[in-house]
């Protein structure tokens, strides 16, 4: 069985997930689709807005084959170590190639890009280090490192988001020496960060999320840009947690956290760096909401994305220790769920996994899966009071889901 994968937050699972799904399923010319998907918290450092069981139910009733979780410590990372833990996980399944979305469409312009920088790499490591002591950010000097060593067409613009997490998947795939084939399709009309809808039919899950907090029952007019199945999923949580999450909904547990910390215990927490812990001490004891506190601590130098994930670290308290452990592959492969062609495919092929296989939690108790347990413990305090020992049971007693 040909197995492609996929690299998914899912937040929430939207017609352009399905548009790129079924695109990459033909281009790859699968039988089985794998999506490795980020858990209860995200890459751009925010709660995801239903919990990874049911963003798990919504890709296997969208399509989805098999559904792993990438782990916490990978899954709420800047792009290189979201990628390298996604390609390790997909590599371990056995998937044969992995196909991405991107601002370029272009998979030659990936390797040219890749080539291109391997042979530059001492001045386009030394224009990186130069552009930050400007006090821009990371990525933004990224950007302006490789534009200045070329602006030629055949390579790609790594200004846009979707186009630089592919750069990383590639040069993962390739450190990694693995043989999954990566394969590239173009995004179609809503862009990753899109906070309007941009055509009837297609829109960025930030335009969706946005629009379903902008009132308070989720009635929002979503329902031409959603499948079916997202469509009763998202209705069914509301129904029964009373509540999609966002950062608001966790400000007064990361107020708690800030104020109750010392400079010194704040600087065991992964990425609080440079004096950051005196800037996020001053902002809690002044902010009413998150909003306000990341408007006070927002800078040149740092991304709002990049604090956003900082904060997940406070409130989950991992710290430098435990993040640095193993930023280049992951340990396990957590299955999350499964279609019943899913679980034929891993009737056949789990033998050759390289990674052991998870189905249960209360089965494993070692090494990162812990930092998974702490995000799922935080995660619970979004929904009231008397679903919360329901939301941590279901963490460790959940078997993967199964659609027939």
């Amino acid at each position: 069985m040909k197995a492609v994968g996929l690299i998914v937050e899912y937040n929430p699972f939207h017609n352009g997930h399905a548009y790129h799904l079924e695109t990459s399923k033909e281009a790859a010319q699968a039988d089985v689709v794998i999506a490795v998907m980020s858990g209860n918290f995200l890459q751009r450092g925010e709660p995801a807005l239903v919990s990874k069981w049911y963003r798990t139910k919504m890709a296997l009733l969208n399509g989805v084959d098999i559904v792993f979780e990438l782990p916490y410590s990978f899954a709420t990372q800047k792009a290189e170590t979201f990628a390298n833990g996604a390609v390790s996980i997909l590599d371990a399944a056995g998937c044969d190639s992995l196909c991405f979305g991107s601002e370029s469409g272009d998979i030659s312009t990936f390797f040219q890009t890749i080539d291109f920088l391997e042979e530059q790499q001492r001045p386009f490591d030394e224009n990186i280090k130069r552009f930050l002591k400007t006090g821009v950010s990371y990525p933004k000097a990224l950007a302006l490192s490789f534009q200045q060593l070329s602006d030629s067409e055949k390579f790609l613009d790594l200004a846009m988001p979707n186009n630089i997490l592919g750069f990383q998947y590639i040069k993962a795939i390739k450190q990694q020496k693995s043989t999954v084939k990566p394969m590239t399709v173009p995004r179609k009309n809503a862009d990753y960060h899109d906070e309007h809808f941009a055509s009837e039919t297609i829109a960025s899950a930030t335009s969706i999320r946005k629009a379903i907090f902008s009132t308070e029952d989720g009635k929002t007019g979503i329902d031409q840009f959603v499948p079916e199945p997202t469509k009763q999923l998202l209705k069914e949580y509301l129904q029964h947690y009373h509540v999609f999450h966002q950062w608001e909904n966790y400000w007064g547990f990361l107020q708690f956290r800030l104020i109750h910390s010392s400079p010194n215990e704040l600087r065991e927490i992964y990425e609080v760096e440079e004096g950051l812990e005196n800037r996020l001490l001053a902002a809690a004891s002044e902010a009413d909401s998150f909003q306000e506190f990341m408007q006070k601590i927002k800078s040149k130098r740092y991304t709002w994305t990049r604090l956003q994930r900082l904060c997940v670290h406070i409130l989950t308290n991992a710290k430098k220790t435990e993040m640095n452990r193993n930023l280049e592959k992951a340990s396990y492969l957590r299955l999350l769920g499964m279609t019943t062609k899913g679980k034929e495919y891993l009737n056949k092929r789990k033998k050759d996994f390289s990674l052991p296989l998870i189905s249960k939690l209360s089965s494993f108790k070692e090494g990162e899966i812990l930092l998974d347990v702490k995000a799922a413990r935080v995660y619970s305090l979004g929904v009231p009071t008397h679903l919360k020992k329901e939301m941590i049971k279901q963490e460790f007693q959940q078997p993967p889901i199964f659609i027939k």
